[in-house]
């Protein structure tokens, strides 16, 4: 591929919308001509979020409803004017609604998705919505197993602060900005792209990244070797003169890689690739390295955040940043003052002198890079891991990994299963407290806990000065902390 006229080294000292992320002057995609009020159904999932948040800066009235009526999200989304209804009712679809659109969890018998067929509604997933967008935006998605919705934020960020004004698509929100969606003026768009049931297969970018393939998912694939057909699937949906980037060090990605049409490069912070992260220095706050693109020196790099999984997340937006136009200052820049999403090794907090962190791993690899990363930060404390496992099938398919992975805690708490797609309250109980026997007899310290009041009880007693408290899951162990906070408020009240 032929390398890029780079515009001048020039950065913007501020972002180039306003700090809710809205656009007095989008450039409205096409699919959305004519469009003035959308209903959301299953309004509270990430990827929901992010797209309610989209068209609200489109100048589109949002309603939506979710089986969920509380918590942050919810508040924050009704506080910005958008109209939320808890549970599923066809009247929830008012009569002036142009278009639906519907997670990809509710069925075709929902109530509002019966109501808006009789109604004659426009109706899309959300991923099936996402893919008609790019159809005439210059698309960037990122896909992988690991490290989707960091590199993904990453890259906006650095788009964004570059004036370059992507429309952006991001699983978790943005830390400092309390959003993960927004239009913006320009023709890039940056979506997280997720492969559980093949949703990623609605879209055909220009550049794309698989950061790497592992074992998960296994509702929807029996084996590594499925997942692999479908990244391959998704890797020749690239555009032909466009750029897909793999992780150099997953041989699956490699795999997947030789369907595309696209230009292929790699990355890696292992081995030489065509872009390659080495050198890295720890700072006070984070850590420091150098990339390399094709032999050549191509910047020296600072980021915020700890952990050699985010030098890795950093190199791939790095290289998917270059690609859409941005200059190595540029990136530099942008990356410095780059501060996380949410749940990803988020700083929470401190409950009489424990420091406080939340993390979304829930599966072993992302524990153990997690767990890795606090102990780089925090090297010479106690390190208290508290785990909720994320669907009984995965558990229980990846138990060994599971018991390596958390082995690198001093103390363990197994919290009760979350089913999500699973509804079987025993297999939930049996699969979370046979991983917690499992780590007893390797000789870690652990308990199981199902009961969340129990489980902030026993911590209470536990906990002392010093100690480092992560919460890790895909589900709500969030609220441990939310307990916390509350305990401080009654103290101090008292």
């Amino acid at each position: 591929m032929a390398k890029l006229h780079l515009s001048p080294d020039t950065v913007s000292s501020r972002p180039s919308q306003p700090a809710d992320g809205t656009s007095s002057s989008k450039r409205l995609n096409a699919l959305l001509e004519g469009i003035h009020k959308a209903h959301l159904v299953g309004i509270c999932g990430s990827g929901m979020k992010a797209l309610a948040e989209y068209l609200s800066d489109c100048q589109i009235t949002v309603t939506g409803s979710d089986l969920a009526s509380s918590g942050a999200m919810w508040e924050a989304m009704s506080e910005r004017g958008l109209k939320l209804h808890q549970g599923h009712q066809a009247d929830f679809v008012a009569a002036d609604t142009q278009l639906l659109i519907y997670s990809p969890a509710i069925g075709a018998d929902n109530p509002e998705r019966v109501s808006a067929r009789n109604q004659g509604i426009k109706e899309y997933s959300y991923t099936e919505f996402l893919g008609k967008l790019l159809e005439t935006e210059t698309g960037i998605c990122i896909a992988g197993t690991h490290g989707k919705s960091t590199t993904t934020a990453m890259t906006a960020f650095i788009l964004e602060s570059s004036r370059m004004e992507p429309s952006v698509f991001v699983g978790a929100e943005l830390c400092g900005r309390g959003r993960s969606g927004w239009a913006g003026r320009g023709e890039l768009m940056v979506v997280e792209s997720c492969e559980y049931r093949r949703h990623f297969l609605n879209y055909a970018p220009r550049y794309a990244a698989i950061l790497g393939i592992e074992a998960d998912h296994f509702d929807c694939y029996a084996t590594v070797d499925d997942a692999t057909v479908a990244f391959g699937q998704f890797a020749a949906n690239v555009a032909a003169d466009g750029t897909l980037l793999i992780s150099a060090t997953s041989p699956a990605a490699v795999q997947a890689a030789t369907a595309a049409k696209a230009h292929v490069t790699t990355f890696s912070c292992d081995a030489p690739a065509d872009w390659w992260a080495t050198d890295v220095r720890r700072t006070t706050t984070g850590q420091r390295f150098r990339v390399f693109h094709e032999g050549d020196f191509f910047s020296e790099l600072e980021i915020d955040l700890p952990g050699d999984h985010n030098i890795s997340n950093a190199l791939a937006a790095t290289a998917l940043s270059h690609y859409a136009g941005c200059s190595p200052m540029q990136i530099r820049v942008a990356l410095s003052r780059f501060k996380g999403i949410k749940r990803r090794f988020e700083s929470v907090g401190s409950y009489r002198g424990v420091t406080l962190i939340d993390d979304y791993a829930h599966h072993p690899t992302a524990v153990a890079k997690t767990l890795a990363a606090a102990r780089q930060q925090f090297p010479k404390r106690r390190l208290w891991a508290i785990y909720q496992p994320h669907q009984a099938s995965r558990t229980t398919a990846l138990e060994a990994e599971f018991v390596t992975a958390l082995s690198g805690a001093d103390q363990v708490i197994i919290a009760r299963t979350f089913a999500a797609r699973e509804s079987s309250a025993a297999d939930d109980d049996r699969t979370a407290v046979q991983l917690a026997e499992k780590l007893s007899a390797r000789k870690v310290p652990t308990r199981y806990c199902g009961a969340l009041d129990q489980l902030v009880e026993s911590l209470d007693d536990a906990l002392r000065p010093g100690d480092v408290l992560l919460t890790m899951g895909a589900g709500d162990i969030d609220r441990v902390h939310n307990a916390f906070t509350r305990r401080l408020f009654r103290h101090h009240a008292s």
